[in-house]
Order: structure tokens, then C-alpha cells, then sequence
């Protein structure tokens, strides 16, 4: 599940034939405020930024993140809610102190358990009507524990969630122990120089990981590319240009091609 943070992102991911995506809140920061994930995008730019991934991925199902859901208990609701609007077939709701951290930085704080769990059960009671799944998050474990972590995704399972995550676990055996506790699907996140072990796609399975999220890595290609582009461009840098696409294919990924067909339908008569 490659990790998108606007249209064109996610248009790729959809064309490549992946299955599902997701919205990242890291990704997102970056790309839109050229700034940490550190609560300082709002509901509004996420949930406009929901909005254009999801539109992008067209048929692919969209995973958005909902940070903390940008207030109480009613405004999970509300963010629940929006996001499916918007197109989300599911939504991240998680259960970090307000402003949240990303999850393999420092400096995180998780509210109460009972205050996290109160949350989930109100998103999962507006869930259907809304017509979207919710993923409960948790950053306990590098607050209070393994164990602590554990708690508090049985408590999201009871109180209604669809996918379960437990962020940043720091062994292999910390990530076996958490599926086989799991009933409901379970997500790892995978970041390169994080706390979590990066193991294949085929181990995740066989530990009994239903979704993999790789959060970053479209974000970490593309910055790195356009670095590689700024250097060579530099007057007598003498950097060789790293490669690219040529004009008609970026033409044919933003669609001009399909738009010039359709131009032609629905031409005036003379």
C-alpha cells in the first residue's frame, strides 16, 4: 500500500495496479506545507488533500489519514464523516496528544485509555451511515509499552474498529505477537530508518499482516529525483541529469491524450 500525498501521486499508485492506497499526513505536511508532521496541517487542508487523492484513485480504494481526528469525540464524528464525503473508503483515527508527532519521531504523548477508546466507538457509530471503515491507531507503545499497546487495540476492537494499528512495535516478535491477538485485519507500517523491523511483503503475511503501508517512499523517490534535477541544472555544476519521463509521457500521465478525445466529441458545429 504505497503511501500517496496528492492526485498525481495517488493517480500513479492507481495505474500501477495496486490495490489500495494511502493518504499520508506525513506526505501530505511535506508536500503541501513544506513542513513536519507535527499537527500543523489543519482538518481543512487534510481534508481537501482527501478530497483530490481520492478523485485520482479513482476505482482504488483510498485509506485517509485522520490524524487525531481534530478534536473530541464529536469531531472524530465530523472528520469520519467529511472524509468518507470526500471519497475515503476508510479512515486513520488515532490516539495521540493533540498536537500528534509522527509515529517514529520523538516526543509522542497518547491521551487516556478510556479517552482513546471513546473515540473509536464514536466513529464507529457513525461508520456505516457514512459508508466508510475506521482504522484505530495507537502510539502507546513507545509511551507506555508493548503490553499497554496491546490493551488498547483489544479495547478498539471491542469498541468497533474495522483495521487495527499498532504503530512503531520494535521487533519482529513484537509485530507476531500483536496479529496473533488481533481478530480484525491488521496494518504494519514500514519506514525505512524507523523503530519497526523492515521485513518483505511475503514475512508480513506469514506473521498474519493484512495491509503493508510504505508511507514514504513515493515522497522520499521524488525528493530525491528533484534534487538530482536541481544539482544538474546549476550553471556549471557539470551534475549529470538523473532520468525522466519525456514531455509526451508526463502529457500522457496527466491525461492530455483521454482530454483531446473528448475535446473532439463535443466540438461545436460549424
Amino acid at each position: 500500500m504505497p503511501g500517496c500525498f496528492d492526485a498525481l501521486s495517488a493517480k500513479l499508485v492507481a495505474a500501477a495496479g495496486f490495490k489500495v492506497t494511502f493518504m499520508s499526513g506525513f506526505a501530505v505536511s511535506a508536500a503541501r506545507l513544506g513542513m513536519p508532521d507535527t499537527g500543523l496541517i489543519s482538518f481543512g487542508e487534510m481534508l481537501d488533500s482527501v478530497r483530490g487523492c481520492a478523485a485520482a484513485a479513482g476505482a482504488v480504494p483510498l485509506i485517509g489519514d485522520g490524524d487525531t481526528g481534530y478534536g473530541n469525540a464529536l469531531n472524530v464524528q465530523r472528520t469520519v464523516v467529511e472524509y468518507a464525503r470526500a471519497g475515503a473508503a476508510a479512515v486513520m483515527i488515532e490516539d495521540q496528544v493533540s498536537p500528534k508527532k509522527c509515529g517514529h519521531t520523538r516526543g509522542k504523548q497518547v491521551i487516556s485509555r478510556a479517552e482513546a477508546r471513546m473515540k473509536i466507538r464514536a466513529a464507529a457509530a457513525v461508520k456505516a451511515d457514512a459508508d466508510i471503515l475506521v482504522m484505530a491507531r495507537t502510539d502507546a507503545r513507545a509511551v507506555d509499552g508493548f503490553d499497554a499497546a496491546l490493551a488498547r487495540c483489544r479495547d478498539f476492537e471491542e469498541a468497533g474498529a474495522d483495521i487495527i494499528f499498532l504503530e512503531a512495535p520494535e521487533s519482529e516478535d513484537e509485530m507476531a505477537r500483536f496479529c496473533q491477538t488481533m481478530s480484525k485485519p491488521c496494518m504494519a507500517n514500514m519506514v525505512p530508518g524507523g523503530k519497526t523491523p523492515i521485513l518483505p511483503p511475503a514475512r508480513l503475511e506469514a506473521i498474519g499482516y493484512k495491509l503493508a503501508l510504505y508511507p514514504v517512499m513515493l515522497l522520499s523517490a521524488a525528493v530525491a529525483a528533484m534534487q538530482a534535477t536541481l544539482a544538474a541544472l546549476k550553471p556549471g555544476a557539470g551534475a549529470p541529469m538523473p532520468p525522466a519521463v519525456s514531455f509526451a509521457e508526463l502529457q500522457s500521465v496527466v491525461g492530455f491524450p483521454d482530454y483531446w478525445q473528448r475535446e473532439e466529441h463535443y466540438k461545436a458545429d460549424p
